[in-house]
């Protein structure tokens, strides 16, 4: 029995011209919007407030007439609000973290699965991935769409996948080192990490077969990508994606050029607006990243505010436009070693822990090559240094288990933690300074 794999050959629409690519963008965009309107009473809703309607759309530009889709929409309609298929035609689910302990909530026909398997093995194929590869994935498992994402993309490209998910660090340097994979599919921070522990065991990567390693799930920056290229003898390769979108394989950089994410405009049409008015902004210039899928069947999304910061550029190895390095966020959400971390999560849990007081200050800091943070909050009265332990580790097990990081946890007497009379400074992130 043989498995669908996709050929080595890139496909004819990475080679159309921007004619081509622009017709096929059109009608994918004028079904996926009649699709929306037809089948999910949110985008009903929000397209009859805004006075559009999907006929209106009669070229591309047109876009911008339609009203834009948030994760408070997707927190609104929890969890099942916004899908435009009956639930008998789900396959599958995924989740990610929102501003509360509610999860955004995504979900998938098998045709959407398909397209996404399709997608990342594109992605694979471009950053120098073939078929036969032996690709290991560090990414997790489970509701994050980073795991499962890569796995079904590198065996529809025909590779063997090794499915070791994310932690156990000497037991992931150890499999490399048995199995001897050619790619490597993890969070950047966590290969540093992984590097750190082949030095310790004394390991030489350069002796190993791992020649590619395609990192996303988290902002990283050239200089990584040096160190990365260096200690490992490796090709560093960016993957861009989002839960809501699809996940990972949204856009890929291509091993040729290696200049910025290529995104594959034939599923996910790309806008750059103007954060702060809406206003789509031309190519070249910076702004708030959203998104529009052309393909989707279950959780069609129109016009999604990412709150990634980026700009369009003209494509290079392939027809589609890419998008530069992301330089931050339009919101406030940190990134914690793959993990969307938001400050109200962290107070959801304070002021869940009785004995705590809601002022508290988040600092994030980068210890080694992973990302830290610590949680320094005050106690309602002045107790005991061994009631103060106990709070700890109480509030930690809160945030491990409900936001899904570790945290060091400092309990501080009453009034410790500084006061502002404007708005409160909650977080301080050192990696930025």
């Amino acid at each position: 029995m043989t498995r669908e794999v996709i050929s080595d050959e890139l496909e004819s629409i990475e080679k159309a011209s921007i004619d081509e690519l622009r017709a096929v963008q059109l009608e994918r965009m004028q079904k996926s919007l009649h699709h929306a309107y037809e089948n999910s009473p949110h985008y009903r809703k929000a397209f009859d407030a805004h006075g559009v309607h999907p006929s209106d759309l009669k070229q591309l530009s047109d876009l911008s007439k339609f009203p834009f889709t948030t994760k408070q929409d997707l927190r609104e309609n929890y969890p099942f609000g916004m899908f435009a298929t009956p639930m008998d035609d789900i396959v599958r689910v995924h989740a990610s973290s929102g501003t509360t302990g509610q999860p955004t909530v995504v979900g998938y026909t098998q045709n959407d699965i398909d397209t996404w398997a399709n997608v990342v093995a594109r992605s694979i194929r471009a950053a120098g991935g073939r078929r036969k590869d032996m690709v290991h994935v560090a990414y997790g498992y489970g509701l994050f769409t980073g795991g499962l994402g890569a796995h079904y993309g590198a065996e529809r490209l025909g590779c063997t996948v090794i499915p070791m998910s994310g932690g156990q660090t000497e037991k992931q340097v150890q499999l490399i080192k048995d199995f001897n994979p050619n790619i490597i599919m993890v969070t950047p921070s966590y290969m540093l990490n992984i590097a750190d522990e082949m030095e310790r065991q004394g390991i030489d990567p350069h002796t190993l077969n791992l020649r590619l390693g395609i990192f996303g799930a988290e902002p990283w920056t050239g200089s990584m990508r040096e160190e990365l290229e260096q200690r490992l003898g490796i090709d560093a390769i960016d993957i861009y994606g989002l839960s809501e979108v699809m996940g990972p394989g949204v856009a890929m950089e291509c091993a040729e050029t290696k200049d910025g994410p290529t995104i594959w405009e034939d599923h996910f049409y790309p806008e750059i607006i103007n954060p702060e008015t809406g206003e789509v902004l031309p190519d070249g210039e910076e702004g708030e990243l959203v998104f529009t899928s052309l393909s989707k069947e279950a959780l069609p999304i129109i016009r999604y505010r990412t709150r990634d910061l980026t700009r369009l550029l003209p494509g290079t190895a392939r027809t589609m436009r890419r998008m530069d390095r992301i330089t931050g966020r339009s919101d406030d959400m940190l990134i914690i070693r793959g993990v969307n971390v938001f400050p109200t999560q962290i107070e959801e849990q304070i002021i869940g822990t009785e004995g705590l007081a809601p002022h508290y200050l988040i600092e994030v800091d980068r210890n080694g090559n992973l990302d830290t943070m610590s949680v320094q909050v005050e106690s309602q009265n002045v107790m005991a240094d061994e009631q103060k332990q106990g709070l700890a580790k109480e509030l930690q097990h809160h945030i491990k288990s409900i936001v899904g990081v570790s945290t060091r946890i400092e309990i501080v007497e009453p009034g410790s933690v500084p006061r502002s009379e404007g708005k409160a400074k909650r977080v301080i992130d050192h990696r930025k300074l």
